[in-house]
């Protein structure tokens, strides 16, 4: 998606008003985002440390007693014994009721008096000789130290508790950039002035039903009764769609100079964003059913799932930082001397991409974060533009169900019938499958015979190539340790979030800082998203900023999209759909091929988060109970909603690829092979839909083939 908007135009100390406004407050929330994230894991190793360091186990003084002054006990430790029996006695003679008076021997007993008064006694010297204890080992050096400490824990706790304020902030100024810029996802771009008036229109609309529903919904919190929690989420809700039905509004005024003559209504409705398909149809539901505030109500779960949505943030900003920096191109250096064929060359590309997809979490934010770095490598190994497309389009379909897949974690969550463990450990092998089908349907589609070079030459250059590689494994490995052993943080699926930025941000400052670093290519060989040319401070600082600026563009078109996707689900929810769903089938092999079917469209229409809360609460009890093993039932839904991110009309990974790698290259890859056969011309479709489609069969019906021979 290029970054136009924000580089042209009038500029204050280099930067343009949006940079200021909307690029500047989004990385600094990113920013503290990340602080809060790695202040969790060190103010964790400062509690650790503050035991080793100022535990007094001798006596049987902790570090969490010292982290503030204690109370001086205020009562007596040694208090006169025979005074206080005798007033006890007294007070309990003093009357009572026939209930006190069953009680009233044992009551008058002096010895059970005495023994209780004892204990008090000696509970009250405990507490006075810990006190001094305390006193004892609070030292200026452990106040000093607590005041670190505690520091950390007010970031921490500062997070943890406005986690959602963050995520609505972030998602607020990116939706305006989205809107601004009209960059929402859509089947395809607007281009004519009848394209952008349809546009323009229907994205007010859709902003305003969504204005409406959020007014509603702190009505009804207000008209509750019950004092409303947390007033300023309602408050940004309102503030963000207006200021978004707003900016859809005046450009349905001003058109921009871009448009172009003439246009059809038919092509026009192609161009409306799916987010305004999802609002308009799930506002028009809800107000037919008179639940005005329905929509806000399903939004607000994005709130509810805040964490993973930050999460999603900083991983798309990790992958436009990775764009910006060389590794990509020096790891693929060691393949290159190989001359390998293009098909050859994507299989290892697509086993390589596995892993950063698994850390993703979702195929799009990867295909959002490496598409255009895959399409261009196959393109540059001669592979057409249609294989380049189809190849870059399910590049982050394979790793979906390997470890730390954030999409497996929610799933177990949900799901107490299955582990992690499970669905990772079949996700290997389910891995494997698609990996050798896709490699198989690419060698079957070949047209050119490739003949690798000989090892005497490949090798020793490929050998060569490793020096410029091994610094970036270092820094790699080096903040990796670092997160292991200094806080005590290892990288796995819940902790990558906040460790790959930081990874991504090192490497980065590495790239533009070394002094063998490879000229940039241009614009042309590599796409819209070029990394900023030139090393050094200046040429860092610059390439932060666009890999910022795109960052932006991706949260404000996805995550509302995905936050959309929620509301949809509660129109399916609400609808009656799945009550009307069979509860029981005559045999599994129709209840599989029914939830097959459903898996795929739900893929096609929601984003994988939402389908996967949907379909935990709905779906996936009906399954268990005709008799489909949980494991087996989560592995097909994985790949059939893969499968439905890949299928026409929506394929929201060839939406996602489109907008990195550009309009006009994936218009070039329609025109060159329009006069080719049937599969030529749709090869970004149906090799990605062959190859997952062949292997969601497989998953889906060979564990019960195998089961019905066994």
């Amino acid at each position: 998606m290029s970054q136009e908007g924000n580089t042209q135009g009038p500029k204050f100390l280099g930067r343009t008003p949006t940079e200021w406004l909307l690029s500047l407050p989004i990385f600094s929330l990113l920013l503290l985002t990340l602080v809060i994230g790695t202040g969790e894991y060190f103010h964790g190793q400062l509690l650790r440390m503050g035991e080793n360091m100022f535990g007094n186990q001798a006596q049987g003084v902790q570090y969490f007693m010292l982290r503030a002054d204690p109370e001086k006990p205020d009562c007596d430790a040694n208090p006169d014994i025979e005074a206080a029996i005798t007033m006890e006695l007294m007070n309990k003679s003093g009357g009572g009721d026939a209930i006190d008076a069953l009680f009233a021997d044992e009551a008058k007993d002096p010895e059970a008096i005495r023994a209780s008064l004892l204990k008090a006694a000696e509970l009250c010297k405990e507490k006075h000789v810990m006190y001094e204890k305390i006193v004892e080992n609070l030292t200026p050096t452990v106040k000093a130290y607590r005041a670190v400490e505690t520091s950390f824990f007010g970031i921490f706790r500062f997070g943890t508790e406005n986690r959602p304020l963050l995520l609505l902030l972030m998602v607020m100024l990116a939706s305006i950039h989205t809107t601004l810029g009209e960059h929402h996802i859509a089947l395809r771009p607007p281009k004519t002035r009848v394209d952008f008036r349809i546009y323009s229109i229907t994205m007010t609309a859709a902003n305003a039903l969504l204005t409406f529903s959020s007014v509603k919904y702190l009505q009804m919190q207000i008209n509750s009764g019950i004092p409303v929690d947390k007033p300023w989420l309602y408050y940004l809700w309102i503030s963000m769609f207006s200021i978004l039905t707003l900016i859809s509004f005046k450009q349905v005024i001003f058109m921009p100079k871009r448009a172009e003559a003439g246009g059809t209504v038919g092509m026009a409705l192609l161009s409306i964003p799916l987010y305004a398909w999802m609002s308009l149809i799930g506002g028009s539901y809800f107000l037919g059913q008179q639940h005005w505030s329905a929509q806000a109500i399903y939004l607000n779960q994005m709130v509810e799932l805040s964490g993973i949505f930050l999460n999603l943030a900083l991983f798309i900003w990790a992958g436009m930082l990775l764009k910006q920096t060389q590794m990509v191109d020096r790891f693929l250096d060691l393949l290159r001397p190989w001359k390998m064929s293009p098909e050859m060359l994507t299989y290892i590309i697509l086993l390589g991409a596995a892993l950063p997809t698994a850390y993703t979490g979702a195929s799009g934010i990867f295909v959002i974060a490496a598409g255009a770095l895959i399409y261009h490598e196959v393109r540059h190994a001669g592979g057409s533009r249609q294989f380049a497309l189809a190849a870059s389009a399910m590049s982050g379909s394979l790793g979906v169900v390997l470890r730390p897949c954030l999409l497996i974690v929610l799933i177990a969550a949900l799901n107490k019938q299955v582990t992690t463990q499970q669905l990772y450990g079949w996700g290997v092998a389910v891995f494997f499958l698609t990996s050798t089908l896709f490699l198989v349907a690419a060698q079957m589609s070949r047209t050119k015979k490739v003949k690798l070079e000989n090892p005497s030459v490949a090798f020793p250059a490929m050998i060569r190539n490793i020096g410029p590689v091994i610094p970036y494994m270092v820094v790699f490995l080096v903040v990796v340790l670092f997160y292991k052993y200094a806080l005590n943080t290892k990288l796995d699926e819940f902790t990558a979030p906040v460790i790959m930025p930081i990874i991504m941000l090192f490497l980065l400052i590495f790239d533009r800082l070394r002094k063998n670093r490879k000229p940039d290519e241009t614009e042309e060989e590599v796409g819209p998203s070029a990394a900023v040319p030139g090393r050094g401070f200046k040429a860092l600082e610059g390439s932060i900023r666009f890999a910022t600026n795109e960052t932006i563009a991706h949260i404000g078109a996805l995550i509302l999209l995905m936050a959309l996707s929620l509301s949809m689900g509660g129109v399916v929810e609400r609808s009656g759909i799945m009550e009307t769903f069979p509860h029981q089938f005559p045999n599994i092999w129709i209840a599989m091929a029914l939830f097959v079917g459903i898996m795929v469209f739900l893929g096609m229409v929601m984003d994988p988060f939402g389908a996967v809360i949907l379909v935990s609460a709905t779906l996936a009890p009906i399954a268990y109970n005709n008799g489909i093993d949980p494991v087996h039932f989560w592995m097909m839904v994985l790949v059939a909603f893969e499968l439905g991110y890949l299928t026409p009309p929506v394929a929201l990974n060839q939406l996602l690829l489109r907008q990195v790698v550009g309009e006009e290259e994936t218009a070039k890859a329609g025109e060159e092979v329009k006069h080719l056969g049937f599969y030529r011309r749709y090869e970004r479709w149906i090799l990605p839909c062959l190859v997952m489609g062949a292997g969601l069969l497989i998953v889906a019906f060979g564990p019960l083939i195998a089961k019905a021979w066994s």
